[in-house]
This record gives C-alpha cells, structure tokens and sequence, in this order.
C-alpha cells in the first residue's frame, strides 16, 4: 500500500467518536479498522477476497443509486464508484486487515470497506488519505446503508459468486465417475453389504452411482442456494428502511444484481432478512451433504483399491508420492485421504454455521462473521479439493479385470440365484457349505444335482445377475408340473 505520506514510521491522526489515534500514514484504512486490527488479534485470518469483491459491489450499487437519486452529489459519487470498483478488483485486498473473528455483525470489517474506498475517493479527488475532506467514510460512502443489511447482503452475495466456482467442479467430477462407469461396465465383480459377501454386479454399476450421488448434491446445492438471492438491502437498521429514500432499496438491488452478473431480488420483508439467516443455514447444510457423499464415495475409493496383495485390489489409483518413510514401495491413496479431511472440515464448519444462525436475537442475528468465514471456507476448500481429486484420482483409475472377476466368482451370495428355483432354504444349505468347505457355489450345486447343468451354468451366471431377469424357462416349467 502506498499513500501521501511514504516515510517509514510516519503516522497520521485521526477521530472518532471515542477519540483520536495515530495509524500508519500510507494506509488506506482509518480508524475503526486499526481499534479492530488491536482489539482483534485472534487467528491471523483475513476476509475472503471473494467477499471483499462482494463488498465493493454492494458499495458502487449503493453509490449508483444515491447518485441517481441525488443524495449524493456527482463527483462524490463517482470516486466513490472508481474506488469500490477498484476494490472489486482487489487493487486494495491489503487493507482489510479485520480478523475474520471480529465484533458482532461485522461492523469492523464493513467499517475496514467504508474507510478503504473512502480514503481511496478522497485520493481520486486530489485530498489526502486520512483527511476525508471530500468523501467520508460514514456520511458519503455508507449514505443510506447500515452494517445489518450490508452485511448480509454481502454474504450472501459473496456465497453465490463462490458458488459459481464450484459448480463445473462438480460437473467434471460426475463426469469423471461416469465415464468410469462406463469404461469398467463389463468387469464383474461382488458386491458388498455389511462389509460382506453380496451378490455380483459391475464394477461400472458402482462407479455410475457415484456420479448420480455428486448429480443429486449438486442440484440440492443450487436449489438451497436459491434463498440467498433474497436481499434486504435498504433495511438500514432494523429492517424499516430508516435514512433511506423510498426507491433507493430497488434501484441498489437492481444495480447490485448488473453488477455482480447474479439474479437478485429485494426481499419482501427486510425484517426477516435481517432476523433470520435460514439462507446460510440451508446453504451450509448442503454444502455438507455434499462432503457427507463425498466422504462415503473416498472410503469406497480407499476400500477398492486396498493392498495391492492383501486387500481388495479391485482398482488402482494413480501413485501421487511414496506412502512410507521406512516401508520401499508402499503407495497410498493420498487423494481420498484429502478428501476425507477437507470434507470433515466442511462438517465441522456448517456446525459453526448452525450454532451462529440460531443465536439471532429480536432485529438482528450478530454472529455473521463466522457465518460468512465459514460458508466462504467450505466452498473455497470443496472446489480447490474436488478439482484435484478428480484429475489427480477420480480420472486416473484403472481396474483389476481378474481380481474383480475372481470376487464375482468366489462371493457365496451366488447362492442368492437359486432362491426362486430351489428356495430360499436349500440354497441357505448351499451357502453354508461353500464356507465350510471352501467350494464354489457352482461346484455343490453341481454335486447335489438340485439343477440341469445348462440350468446351472446360465441361473449361476454372474452378468446375468447385474440386472432384473425372468426366471428361466425351463426351471420354470418344471415348477408348474411339480404344482400340478
């Protein structure tokens, strides 16, 4: 950051209403940000920029709007647009420097947005950084605003810009898993419940669902993302709209929805949008949905490729790096192991999530910094991880043909196709016995002579078994003379 004033240790003072300060000269910060920065020290976290972004928008719209409704004057205003769009740049990302955890609702870090495009204004307009003597922070760049409806404004609009990151994410992943389904489609293999023997089915059945798990996430993502396209921007304070002109509400709506490319709307009642964040709630919550799917699908990934000699070796990942600082050779699947963690994370934030969303009192809901923090968090780490697990795992899966089949062939759940022939007893029988003795399903049902070996060889078939059949026809017409 540079300023006015670019000698080393040189301070500037400034005023607010509990006193003065001295701050470094060359910030683009004031005040309010350096009491936050000094009352605030706790992780070393700043804002993401997408909501910095988000916070610049809001502020040109509202700009825009008080310039067309001349409640600001012109020149004013259009400093004030340059600056805010310049922050929306992230020409100025080094100057909010609020930790993430902060006071209630925000107020430091929309103060940090006010007092940066402020300063950067005044700059534009020949004055000096700190001075304000063309455009406040308060009085110019806030006219019309109050932290409770910009705040969530901006995150919800920083949610929706995010969002639009992860989605082709997930479209390339399902992609991916579809495109397995459809290379591994003629590998036969057993299937497993209650991490047992099942009956058989391909492996591209398995790979094919996966895909269908991330569709479904994504479409319950985008439609729970839906309410936070709801603002109540213009709400001021509590919701009533105090110090604002009566179009200003939709004409900084409809600015703010040009601006950032999204669909908005104003709310119908800017009350519950400031009482209530049920919109960061239901996006949070499908957010984790979507890493509870992606969790159950990694340890699936981590099971099939387990071994290679001692698991179940059904499919290979790719080899990223050496798995062991003392074993030579050993691979593990790192990638589903980042995976698994990062998903956690995403548990854990939507927690934070919906702890905050229900601690609103009366007017107004103050723990939306760790709302924003944590929603913005999930998004970002879900869309940096899947992208790398999808190019770097997903893509790169080979199957083992004669492992897979050999499970096909040896799992005793093969029994399961006699029940409509020999019932479901017998076939018990025979299943019992493959454990016992170690022979094929095929084999006993051979010895015993309960079937004709062509009726053997097709009811015992493994790829008939992956989908609805008839029974034969031949068991078939035995079965009715036996009736008759």
């Amino acid at each position: 950051m540079s300023g006015n004033s670019s000698a080393k240790g040189a301070t500037r003072t400034e005023k607010d209403s509990i006193g003065t300060k001295e701050i470094p000269a060359g910030v683009y910060y004031g005040i309010q940000t350096a009491r936050a920065v000094e009352n605030y020290p706790i992780s070393g976290m700043r804002a993401h920029p997408t909501l910095i972004r988000a916070f610049g928008m809001i502020k040109e719209a509202a700009a825009e709007a008080n310039k067309t409704l001349g409640l600001v004057d012109s020149k004013r205003a259009d400093a004030i647009i340059q600056a805010s769009r310049e922050v929306q740049q992230g020409k100025w990302n080094d100057a909010f420097v609020v930790d993430v955890f902060q006071a209630g609702a925000g107020v430091s870090f929309h103060m940090n947005t006010n007092e940066v495009i402020a300063n950067r204004a005044n700059e534009i307009m020949g004055g000096t950084l700190g001075g304000y003597q063309n455009v406040h922070p308060n009085d110019h760049v806030n006219y019309g605003q109050s932290t409770n409806d910009v705040f969530p404004t901006g995150m919800r609009l920083a949610s929706l810009l995010a969002l639009e990151e992860l989605y082709p994410v997930l479209e390339r992943l399902a992609a991916a898993f579809e495109a397995k389904g459809k290379e591994f489609w003629g590998i036969m293999k057993s299937g497993r419940t209650h991490m047992q023997d099942a009956v058989p089915m391909r492996l591209g059945q398995e790979f094919a669902a996966y895909a269908g798990a991330i569709r479904r996430s994504t479409t319950l993502l985008r439609q729970n993302s839906e309410l936070l396209r709801e603002l109540g921007l213009g709400g001021s304070a509590v919701g009533t709209g105090i110090n604002t002109h009566p179009d200003y509400r939709e004409k900084a709506v409809a600015n703010l929805a040009r601006i950032s490319g999204q669909k908005l709307v104003a709310v119908d009642d800017m009350r519950y949008a400031m009482q209530s964040n049920l919109a960061m709630a239901t996006v949070s919550a499908a957010l984790r949905n979507l890493a509870l799917e992606v969790i159950r699908i990694s340890n699936d990934l981590r099971l099939l490729s387990s071994g290679p000699n001692t698991g179940f070796g059904e499919i290979n990942l790719p080899a990223l790096q050496p798995g062991s600082s003392i074993m030579p050779g050993k691979i593990n699947p790192v990638m589903p192991e980042l995976a698994a963690m990062v998903s956690f994370q995403v548990v854990g934030n939507d927690a934070a999530v919906a702890l905050a969303v229900q601690a609103g009192q009366l007017e107004l809901n103050v723990m939306m910094p760790t709302m924003a923090y944590s929603v913005m968090q999930s998004i970002t780490i879900l869309t940096n991880m899947l992208r790398q697990f999808t190019e770097k795992c997903v893509a790169g899966i080979t199957a083992n043909p004669k492992r897979a089949e050999f499970y096909a062939q040896s799992t005793v759940s093969l029994a399961t196709a006699l029940n409509p022939y020999i019932g479901y007893a017998k076939a018990a029988e025979i299943a019992k016995e493959s454990v016992a003795t170690g022979k094929s399903i095929i084999e006993i049902a051979r010895s015993k002579g309960l079937l004709k070996e062509e009726e053997i060889n097709e009811i015992l078939d493994p790829v008939r078994m992956t989908e609805p059949q008839r029974p034969l026809e031949a068991a078939a017409k035995r079965d009715e003379k036996v009736s008759k």
